[in-house]
């Protein structure tokens, strides 16, 4: 029984410590300025849309994938809500509507750079996300694919941000798993 404990405690130590770690390095926005080949913004959380819509107006990147788009939203009921202009929608924006998950997002985003021969990706999703959004595009994008993160801030609190850190850590365990 005291083994156990002691494997327990140990195991929320290792815990404690990699979501300190975690939340010291979580990601911020980029410089408005920076050109990418394109965009990707996984749905979510407020402001992604918003701010990768922003992106794209002030020519930071030629397209804009939202990834993860509810099967039945129509682009025209995007824009609406968005008040993009329909031109730009039509020219610009692609809804990605197969991916259910932050593991979809990656095949998604990968298949949508790889099919258009982006070689630089904007990658917009909340800070606390972004860590576990780059774990699935890695090693699903061609060799030389430059990710540039711009997170958005968190929408939650500590539970929120524990609850990410979690799903990171376990995501990371059995990518270890799968490689060994």
């Amino acid at each position: 029984m005291r083994l156990l404990l002691k494997f327990l405690l140990g195991l929320a130590l290792v815990w404690v410590a990699g979501f300190v770690w975690f939340m010291l390095t979580l990601p911020g926005p980029v410089p408005a300025e920076t050109k990418t080949d394109g965009i990707v913004v996984l749905t979510g959380g407020p402001g992604r849309l918003a701010h990768g819509v922003d992106i794209i107006r002030s020519g930071g990147a030629q397209r804009l994938l939202v990834s993860g788009v509810d099967p039945v939203v129509r682009p025209v009921d995007l824009a609406s809500e968005l008040d993009v202009e329909e031109d730009l929608f039509a020219c610009c924006i692609d809804l990605g509507k197969r991916a259910a998950d932050t593991a979809g997002n990656g095949a998604e985003i990968a298949a949508w750079a790889r099919q258009r021969g982006y070689t630089s990706l904007r990658v917009v999703t909340a800070a606390d996300h972004m860590p576990r959004a780059l774990l699935e595009l890695d090693g699903r994008l061609d060799d030389g694919v430059e990710i540039v993160p711009d997170a958005v801030p968190v929408a939650g609190g500590a539970i929120s941000l524990a609850r990410e850190y979690t799903k990171f850590a376990v995501r990371r365990l059995i990518g270890l798993v799968e490689s060994a």
